[in-house]
């Protein structure tokens, strides 16, 4: 997680949403970093999860399936997000702060344990959770 922190702190420095995201490949070894690109890209699809999985994906090579794979974000994903860790098979998922306006992973919505897809990964929440939510708060605060 002090490595999602890391890269929530880039975002934040280029006026994005500080939030990191760092895949970690079976052996727990890091495959992917990602952190918000949004305003930097004009992308809204940059959020920090996506471009882990691009990249961890990429870096695999024609192996979309990130089976084994554990997604570290420092803030609850959204539901574009949360579907696309269904769909690329990640297992885990452990995030920090819970987002309460728009988390899909057990906060407002709980689209990645929904049991009627084809994958459920394990959720662990809570990790470092003050100091992503500080990250955030301070964020929007200076806004």
């Amino acid at each position: 997680m002090r490595l999602a922190l890391d890269e929530a702190a880039l975002a934040a420095r280029s006026g994005d949403v500080p939030v990191g995201a760092v895949m970690l490949s079976p052996d727990g070894t890091v495959l992917a970093t990602g952190h918000n690109e949004r305003e930097a890209t004009g992308d809204p699809t940059a959020h920090a999860e996506i471009l882990a999985i691009r990249r961890a994906a990429g870096k695999l090579g024609d192996a979309w399936r990130l089976t084994g794979c554990t997604l570290v974000v420092t803030l609850e994903p959204c539901t574009m997000c949360a579907g696309a860790i269904v769909q690329s098979r990640v297992d885990r998922v452990v995030f920090g702060a819970l987002d309460e306006k728009a988390g899909a992973a057990g906060s407002l919505w709980d689209v990645v344990r929904d049991r009627r897809l084809n994958h459920r990964p394990e959720v662990i929440h809570g990790v470092l959770a003050d100091e992503c939510s500080v990250l955030l708060t301070a964020f929007f605060r200076d806004r």
